[in-house]
């Protein structure tokens, strides 16, 4: 369940008592339900403000149905997984057209959904991490800091910052050394700066006109961290793929 732990899900489906079981058995999966929302529109609008890793999504939605509000999520800077909920087998070969992690036939049983949702975290990079915490020191001691809490990772001079929500501790590691450790955990967004993958909410154009400017956002952090030109591509490519492990 660990890895699944980690997964936010969003769900769409435009009927109440469907959106309701849903709810409850991504929970019986131990996965974290971040919004319920009853149409396309309402999810567009939301994951434009907010980031989810999976979107449990309804195929017979009025309006855009989920198969088309499925191909606009493949244009979004940070594509969550999809996995169709429908009472209908004919929309299969359109979901996986879209490479869904699943297409589960209402109703839903727990059991598929926990194959699913593991499946997903799989495919996202969502494994247990190689450490459930990083040694830093602070002051005259030694901390444990959760590999959950950390946000991103910088060199400065001869240290490593290691920055969370709520402040910066040394590292007695290079970020090349961690980088390599750390694997897909990790995103490179510039030569001095690691972020979490975790912690990714949002990639966002900063500048405008000719110079064309990118940053990430993180969750907890309230500046963007500045993208250099040089990993855009990288980074770009790393966020719209599923990570290998």
């Amino acid at each position: 369940m660990g890895a699944v732990s980690r997964l936010r899900v969003l769900v769409v489906d435009d009927e109440p008592l469907a959106r309701e079981r849903m709810v409850a058995l991504v929970a019986q999966c131990g996965a974290t339900t971040v919004a319920a929302l009853g149409d396309a529109s309402a999810a567009i609008d939301w994951l434009a403000r907010q980031a989810a890793d999976v979107v449990l999504l309804d195929i017979s939605m009025p309006g855009l149905s989920g198969i088309e509000l499925g191909r606009r999520l493949q244009q979004h800077p940070l594509p969550p997984q999809l996995i169709f909920t429908t009472a209908h087998e004919n929309h299969a070969i359109d979901a996986f057209e879209l490479d869904a992690v699943d297409y589960l036939l209402k109703p839903v049983r727990l059991e598929r959904l926990r194959q699913a949702l593991d499946k997903a975290a799989r495919r996202s990079g969502a494994m247990p991490v190689i450490e459930a915490y990083f040694t830093v020191r602070h002051r005259d001691s030694l901390l444990h800091i959760p590999f959950s809490a950390v946000r991103y990772l910088k060199a400065e001079q001869k240290y490593v910052s290691l920055v969370t929500a709520e402040g910066e501790y040394l590292l007695d590691e290079s970020l090349v050394a961690l980088e390599q450790r750390l694997g897909d955990s990790v995103l490179r967004i510039h030569r001095n700066c690691l972020v979490m993958r975790h912690a990714v909410q949002e990639l966002l154009r900063t500048g405008s006109g000719d110079e064309e400017q990118w940053a990430v956002r993180l969750q907890g952090i309230a500046q963007p961290l500045a993208v250099s030109r040089r990993q855009l591509p990288s980074l770009r490519a790393s966020l719209r793929q599923p990570a290998m492990r």
